[in-house]
């Protein structure tokens, strides 16, 4: 029977923050190597399934990286206007974690 776990579930870090001021970086952070490995093989976390989840194209990312000394999946969006720039709801970029935080995740 197959089980699903949240990525809030098996990451010990989930933030955004500033990359500048016209973009937004991730980082989903793992304690253990294989919480890593497992959300990576699933294919829970890709360019097309960020694409979706924040409703921007592809070509908005501009970087998706496994990070593996770290055990951390990373990627960068672009920001729709500028950090500070009128009608900016988040200046730091600190608030855009949260649709992450419910990935669900097959696990065995």
């Amino acid at each position: 029977m197959m089980r699903i776990k949240t990525l809030q579930e098996l990451a010990k870090t989930i933030r955004s923050k500033n990359a500048g001021t016209d973009k937004v970086t991730f980082d989903i952070i793992f304690r253990e190597k294989e919480n890593y490995e497992l959300v990576r093989r699933s294919g829970a976390i890709t360019r097309e399934t960020i694409s979706s989840l924040y409703n921007v194209p592809e070509e908005k990312i501009t970087d998706f990286v496994h990070y593996d000394p770290a055990y951390a999946i990373k990627f960068t969006i672009l920001r729709e206007r500028p950090s500070g720039d009128p009608g900016d709801g988040d200046i730091f970029g600190s608030q855009q974690y949260p649709p992450l935080l419910n990935i669900q995740v097959p696990v065995h």
